[in-house]
């Protein structure tokens, strides 16, 4: 206000001498003008002399203060940038070359406290360490899809020390296509047993709502791997591997609202699944595009669908084998329908007519054999029946002396 007020000042004392004639409004002019001249340069000083204001955006990234977002998308990084800004909520490190997150990746000072989405997605990481997500205490949404994760840390979201590290914050975790391209490392390791303990480990993630798994492969779940996932809401298996959920557990998920099973290889729903899914109050289930083997081992689940109202899209379930029940609707069936008559499916008569095949070249190529050996053949089976002629004929020999009273008497007398 001051400052102000001594500027207008000025600004009449110049108009006063401009309007003023002679030496008199010259000499007022020239005697104002240095005192204005400093106050500007020593402002312009002191806006220079100013620190840079803090969260400023790293260079390769694209940032907005206004919407808390943070985007480094496709810029070849190897590593986390060090110098985001504390303001991000939603942070974007996807189509880089992060390949390894260690532990700690985003500790910051100071902190990165409101961060809330992290999406690591195609960014080829191949191991993810323990505590990689440490420090993250408002966390709410991670994406780790289309990664050729070949390690992921059983402490990878739980911290570096499980046993003192708090839960996770997660509420809601995509892992979809993260399966290694080379398949001597999923067979060194099962990659199913290494998402599974990630899952599970030091109950990290008993807040999670939403789990995506979709296009991993899996062949099977670990009958733990949803044991420590108390809230799970929304469970995505979709477009994987999985014959059968004989050994998974859906007993403890009592908040879970949607099951997607679409895209997979299940031939059946045992009893046992059945009577579990029945008893999650809320949720609803979807089986689209399995290759249901409709047989004897049906009864159960065709009864089940009949009755249940959680499956979605249940008319359009249709068989897959055998060959005759093809394309029939699961809901048409009977229990005179269902039989388990030992028609194979098309490709497994298939295996078995190769396998004939097979055997026959194999019984082809003895024959020939024993055809072009012949000679020697014979003349072996002829040296093998006099050997047996005369040990028979010793035989012979021996009950003959032994039967005649009259050489038994003599050779028992005989003193030689």
């Amino acid at each position: 206000g001051v400052g102000a007020r001594g500027l207008a000042v000025g600004d009449a004392w110049l108009r006063l001498a401009r309007a003023g004639a002679g030496p008199a409004g010259l000499g007022f002019l020239l005697l104002l003008s240095p005192l204005r001249r400093p106050r500007r340069a020593s402002s312009f000083v002191a806006a220079s002399a100013q620190p840079p204001l803090p969260g400023q955006c790293p260079p390769p990234c694209e940032c907005s203060e206004a919407a808390r977002t943070v985007k480094c998308v496709n810029r070849n990084l190897t590593e986390v940038p060090a110098d985001l800004p504390p303001y991000v909520r939603n942070l974007f490190l996807t189509g880089n070359q992060l390949a390894v997150l260690p532990a700690g990746a985003f500790s910051r000072l100071p902190p990165l406290a409101e961060l809330a989405a992290l999406n690591l997605s195609g960014s080829r990481l191949e191991e993810v360490r323990a505590g990689a997500f440490e420090h993250l205490p408002s966390l709410r949404q991670l994406d780790l899809s289309h990664n050729p994760l070949a390690s992921l840390s059983p402490f990878a979201f739980s911290g570096s020390n499980a046993s003192v590290s708090p839960p996770s914050p997660l509420v809601e975790l995509i892992l979809n296509h993260i399966l290694p391209p080379d398949d001597d490392e999923r067979h060194n390791r099962s990659f199913e047993g290494m998402v599974a303990a990630a899952l599970r480990a030091g109950q990290a993630l008993r807040g999670l709502r939403r789990l995506e798994l979709t296009s991993n492969c899996f062949a099977y779940l670990p009958h733990d791997v949803l044991a420590q996932l108390p809230s799970l809401r929304h469970l995505d298996l979709r477009n994987n591997s999985l014959v059968s959920l004989t050994y998974v557990s859906f007993r403890n998920l009592t908040h879970l609202e949607s099951l997607h099973l679409e895209d997979n290889a299940l031939k059946a729903l045992h009893n046992g699944t059945l009577a579990e899914l029945q008893g999650l109050p809320q949720v609803r289930v979807f089986l689209d595009n399995n290759p249901w083997v409709c047989d004897c081992h049906m009864v159960d689940m065709v009864t089940w669908l009949k009755e249940t109202e959680i499956v979605q899209g249940k008319a359009g379930l249709t068989c897959a084998f055998p060959e005759k029940m093809r394309n029939r609707v699961l809901l048409e069936l009977n229990s005179s329908d269902l039989d388990c008559d030992p028609i194979l499916p098309p490709s497994l008569q298939t295996s078995y007519v190769f396998l004939g095949i097979v055997l026959a070249l194999i019984g082809a190529i003895f024959l020939l054999v024993l055809y072009l050996n012949r000679k020697g053949i014979k003349k072996w089976m002829h040296n093998i029946r006099d050997a047996c002629r005369d040990h028979m004929e010793g035989y012979h020999y021996r009950y003959e002396i032994n039967a005649d009273p009259r050489l038994t008497n003599l050779s028992s007398n005989s003193d030689v």
